[in-house]
């Protein structure tokens, strides 16, 4: 009995790729028979609230081939949101992840259904080169990378990226254990355990469209990302309060010398300064502390992490843990 691997796409307003990465993909997995790899497979693509053409060209490819499903959210959730709905509704032995722009290259799906048949159940795919990123973009993830791994307790692969692939047990860990509403799902992958490999690939320019993440996006992806993976910055407060009463201690040592030297000496300026200094790293720690309590609550109100609003070539019953149809 063959295996099968699925394939899980997340879709946000990408009508001008779709056809290419169809037609691609679709001819890689076809052509695994002649890779020694007979495996059956199945492509989720996951809708995310798309305002194109996305769904429509979707709707008509499910007609025509009976191993695309799709899932069309209600709204946009997020590209996470996405990849947690593909992982849910897949049935593949292997689920492999990955984008719709083909930056994430088909033809690395043999080498990844090869490593599994060696028995590893996760596969990080590791960046080497993103030709469409520019400089800014490189330094910054870079330096998030050195950042987390910095202040968290465990360790994430630099340049690992959203395409991944996970065995169907791995699968169903994430569908029954990792269910908050904040979350940075390659993160999971990395830190789950069980037999792991990383492989090496070369993103490639965008097929069509441009990235949906902006700067802004990218900044509060990786706040969130550092909340949910380390206590340390709720530690900044005992830090700022030691180096704060260091610096007291140093400005009153300073007073007195200049007393002693000088006579007493207008300590206006030095006033100003230290309250403006002290109320700062108030506001900042008061701010972290502001952050911590919104993934709380967040995750005390336990809305869905997405809502389903159809789907296609799937059983109608099968509705994930958090996927309820309205």
């Amino acid at each position: 009995m063959s295996k099968k691997v699925s394939v899980i796409v997340s879709v946000y307003n990408e009508e001008q790729a779709l056809p290419e990465f169809y037609r691609h993909t679709s001819a890689v997995l076809a052509g695994l028979a002649e890779n020694s790899l007979p495996w059956d497979y199945e492509m989720i693509f996951v809708n995310d609230g798309s305002q194109d053409g996305s769904l429509t060209f979707l709707e008509e490819l499910a007609r025509q081939d009976e191993r695309v499903k799709v899932v069309s959210f209600s709204r946009n959730f997020g590209h996470e949101a996405a990849m947690i709905a593909g992982l849910d509704y897949c049935s593949g032995d292997m689920a492999v992840c990955m984008d719709a722009d083909l930056q994430h290259p088909p033809e690395c799906i043999p080498r990844i259904l090869q490593k599994a048949e060696e028995g590893y159940e996760v596969v990080n795919m590791v960046r080497t080169k993103n030709r469409s990123a520019g400089l800014l973009k490189n330094i910054t993830s870079a330096g998030f990378y050195w950042f987390i791994n910095a202040v968290s307790d465990v360790n994430f692969e630099a340049n690992a990226s959203d395409f991944f692939a996970v065995s169907g047990r791995v699968a169903g860990i994430l569908k029954k254990n990792y269910r908050e509403k904040v979350r940075f799902l390659r993160g999971y992958v990395q830190n789950l355990g069980f037999k792991k490999v990383n492989l090496e690939y070369e993103a490639r320019e965008r097929v069509a469209g441009k990235s949906k993440y902006s700067l802004k996006k990218l900044f509060h992806f990786a706040v969130n990302t550092i909340l949910c993976f380390s206590n340390m910055p709720l530690k900044l407060g005992i830090y700022a309060g030691l180096f704060s009463g260091g610096l007291g201690l140093a400005v009153m040592v300073y007073t007195i010398w200049t007393w002693l030297r000088v006579g007493a000496p207008s300590g206006y300026a030095t006033i100003v300064v230290l309250i403006c200094f002290m109320f700062s790293v108030l506001f900042f720690v008061t701010g972290i502390i502001g952050e911590y309590i919104a993934i709380l609550f967040n995750e005390m109100k336990d809305r869905p992490v997405y809502i389903v609003e159809e789907t296609k070539n799937l059983d109608p019953s099968d509705v994930p843990l958090e996927g309820k149809r309205p």
